[in-house]
């Protein structure tokens, strides 16, 4: 008993160290973690990563193109796009992360309680959550900021209505197909109560579709933030957003085009990285899936 005590660890351990390897042995996983990882360190580094302060204003140098002082060029006020886009990547994974966490909260919460709940609270959870997810997203959003105001909550909020139906049908999904697993069968007969079947039987098998669907949702929430931002009901200027930077560069796109260039290249990069991670993740996590590929 011992014996097998300590091997359970072990295995586990290898088989991370397998999904690692698999995850990293192809050319899209390796590309796309290495552009995801700079991404997140760019982050976490802003301000020592920054050449500039992002918001200092250079008059005498504005909408300049790239050169050596300023290698993305400069935008109409004279501030280094670099700097901001360095910055911008942090509001915009932060908002990512904590929306998608919000949202992932909410709807595994709700998948599980109708997963194991009655047939009638899990009705009624399925039809709230179809009704939300019919709504026209942007009309949605639009409308919520009108009332609340453009802010971070407000864009955290907005994307944890949003998503929280896609967590919940995964998650709620998952656990029927659970319920008839012979490990839950005899763990019910032992007389496990249904939150210990959630946290410690459930949870551990929903790890892998839950980290897929949160890389392939995380470009998404990236383009809801720029998209509002955009239309200047997201994140406001003078603090640094890829949104309000690329309506800034529309602007002045026939004076200064490199300005939206520089802004929507990361929005572009992110998206192609952050779904390819996805892709990659949910092969790695299933070895059939990458031999049949």
């Amino acid at each position: 008993m011992t014996d097998q005590t300590a091997a359970a660890p072990r295995a586990l351990k290898a088989e991370r160290y397998a999904t690692l390897r698999r995850l990293l042995g192809t050319p899209t996983g390796a590309i796309a973690s290495l552009v995801v990882a700079a991404f997140v360190i760019a982050a976490l580094a802003a301000p020592w990563v920054a050449p500039y302060d992002p918001n200092a204003i250079d008059p005498i140098n504005r909408m300049q193109g790239p050169s050596a002082a300023h290698w993305l060029g400069t935008d109409q006020l004279g501030r280094d796009l670099l700097s901001r886009i360095v910055f911008g990547t942090r509001t915009a994974l932060y908002i990512a992360l904590t929306g998608t966490g919000a949202a992932l909260g909410v709807g595994m919460a709700m998948g599980m309680i109708a997963g194991l709940g009655g047939k009638i609270l899990d009705s009624a959870l399925v039809l709230l959550n179809d009704s939300i997810k019919s709504l026209p997203l942007v009309l949605f959003a639009l409308a919520l900021v009108t009332i609340y105001g453009a802010s971070v909550p407000a864009l955290i909020v907005i994307i944890a209505i949003s998503m929280a139906p896609g967590y919940f049908r995964v998650v709620r999904n998952q656990v029927l197909v659970l319920n008839n697993a012979d490990f839950i069968v005899a763990a019910q007969s032992m007389g496990a109560s249904r939150i210990r079947l959630a946290a410690t039987h459930m949870l551990p098998n929903l790890i892998g579709p839950i980290l897929v669907l949160i890389a392939m949702d995380i470009p998404a929430v990236i383009g809801i933030e720029s998209g509002l931002s955009f239309l200047g009901q997201g994140i406001q200027p003078p603090q640094s957003s890829w949104g309000n930077m690329l309506s800034e560069g529309y602007t002045y796109v026939r004076q200064a085009p490199h300005i939206a260039i520089a802004a929507g290249l990361p929005i572009v990069l992110s998206t192609i990285a952050f779904t390819f991670l996805g892709e990659t993740l949910r092969d790695a996590l299933d070895p059939r899936r990458a031999v049949r590929t």
